[in-house]
């Protein structure tokens, strides 16, 4: 048997300089040539451990060994069968860490590219309509089993949705804002993750009979207590972690400063690049994004397009602590990011009101914390002022407090978690299960998915 290449095939890019000034999608994707070339670099694994790697078991070898063969739709319709958000999965997942941190190709050179193979079948088969039979093309009669509801139209919630649809289930999600989609409309940048195909995922579920409704905020329009009485028979709570978390640092209050979660949403949501939008955004030339999660990056860079001349990112730890995956990290370098590391935020200084400057002291590493990471130490008068017009907070989110507060009966813990039982996802509340950030604190999107997965089969069992 000839040996197969070790390299896997490069995706490509629009150039950094370029890019780096527009909203368009930075990885362009797979042509059919190589996406086949790519997919014949895959063993074949009768013992697939890339399999295990992911939290939705999609039939990996499956439907890269269709894409091998020039069978795309087949290929996408075996992803379809476990992930009804391929095209999603396969920009935004951190396949490194996951399926292909598993690849026995990654032992002695690259793993295959999973995600990348993921994301071109199910965009070629969603653009092409002669071949998207596995996508539902029109709502199917009125569903005939029990309701269930559905809090937030995530990750974990549109998954979860669309598990108990397929089997006849009457599903609604409710939405806290104006259009569905969670944190796949208003946290992920259109540069990764383009708007308008989270737009064709959800008509999917549309077609599928889940109906959909914005504007109701869990806990103030309606409580779950009163979903409850009013029919439904099971509750997921897939709500996301909205609640932005501050350094409690002098400054804060400054014009000019924003959690992640606002400047991303303003950004993502309300279209604040448009000079039009009702809701803009104020960037300045010296932008300071203070984290080095996959969202400090988000951050950074679309400051960057939103013509910031220096667009900082702050991690008190080093390169290779950072959190964020290495791919963004490495787009945010090609497109001309600062990365101070080893410098944390003291106090953010202003004049008139308005940010004017970021006092930050330079740190070292020590000892593992509880994380296993080296804790961060101040080292004594390394105290230093980075002139600054905007500072951006993104150090984590946590959920928002409202379900809990008004929702008897359900666990939380100390940062507000909704405590469920994790082989079924159910809360202490009968007939309510949780799923998602909601639980986790801030997470990947396809962990959420696998939540919302493992929660529809629960639901299913309770309810029949």
């Amino acid at each position: 048997m000839p040996s197969l290449p070790n390299d896997r095939v490069k995706m490509p890019e629009q150039d950094p300089n370029v890019r780096n000034k527009n909203f368009s999608e930075v990885a362009l994707g797979y042509n059919p040539e190589a996406a086949i070339a790519e997919a014949k670099r895959c063993l074949n694994c009768k013992n697939a451990k890339c399999v295990s790697g992911c939290p939705v078991n999609v039939p990996i070898p499956e439907f890269i060994h269709k894409i091998a063969g020039g069978d795309f739709k087949e290929a996408y319709e075996t992803l379809f069968t476990q992930n009804a958000l391929p095209a999603i999965c396969g920009r935004v997942c951190p396949q490194e860490n996951q399926c292909e941190g598993q690849c026995i190709k990654g032992i002695k050179g690259e793993a295959v590219a999973i995600g990348r193979l993921e994301r071109f079948a199910a965009d070629f088969t969603m653009n092409d309509p002669a071949l998207n039979r596995s996508i539902p093309q029109k709502p199917p009669a009125k569903p005939t089993g029990p309701k269930v509801a559905i809090v937030g139209s995530g990750p974990a919630g549109l998954t979860c949705a669309g598990e108990l649809a397929r089997k006849g289930y009457d599903v609604t999600i409710f939405e806290a804002l104006h259009e569905p989609g969670g944190v796949l409309m208003y946290g992920i940048p259109e540069f990764r993750l383009p708007k308008a195909l989270v737009k064709k995922e959800i008509a999917k579920l549309n077609n599928l009979g889940v109906a959909i409704i914005p504007n109701v905020i869990i806990g103030k329009s309606i409580t779950i207590d009163e979903l409850l009485a009013d029919g439904f028979k099971a509750v997921f709570i897939g709500s996301g972690a909205g609640l932005p978390k501050f350094m409690g640092i002098p400054g804060e209050n400054l014009n000019g400063v924003y959690s992640a979660n606002e400047f991303l949403t303003r950004s993502n949501l309300m279209k604040a690049y448009d000079q039009e939008s009702p809701t803009p955004i104020f960037v300045g030339k010296n932008v300071a994004v203070i984290g080095g999660g996959n969202v400090a990056m988000d951050a950074a860079r679309t400051a960057k397009r939103l013509g910031a001349e220096k667009s900082y990112i702050i991690y008190r730890r080093g390169e290779a602590e950072l959190p964020a995956r290495k791919e963004e990290s490495h787009h945010a370098k090609e497109e001309g990011i600062i990365f101070k590391f080893l410098s944390y935020p003291t106090a953010i200084i202003g004049e008139n009101g308005w940010v004017s400057g970021l006092e930050c002291i330079d740190m070292a590493l020590g000892p593992p914390d509880h994380s296993g990471r080296r804790s961060p130490i101040a080292k004594e008068g390394s105290e230093h002022l980075l002139a600054m017009d905007t500072v951006i907070v993104a150090i984590g989110q946590s959920p928002n407090p409202l379900i809990r507060q008004s929702t008897p009966g359900i666990a939380t813990q100390k940062w507000g978690g909704i405590i469920v039982h994790e082989d079924t996802m159910a809360t202490d509340k009968t007939g309510v299960y949780a799923g998602g950030d909601a639980v986790s604190g801030a997470a990947t999107v396809i962990s959420a998915m696998g939540a919302g997965k493992k929660a529809a089969a629960a639901i299913e069992q309770y309810l029949s």
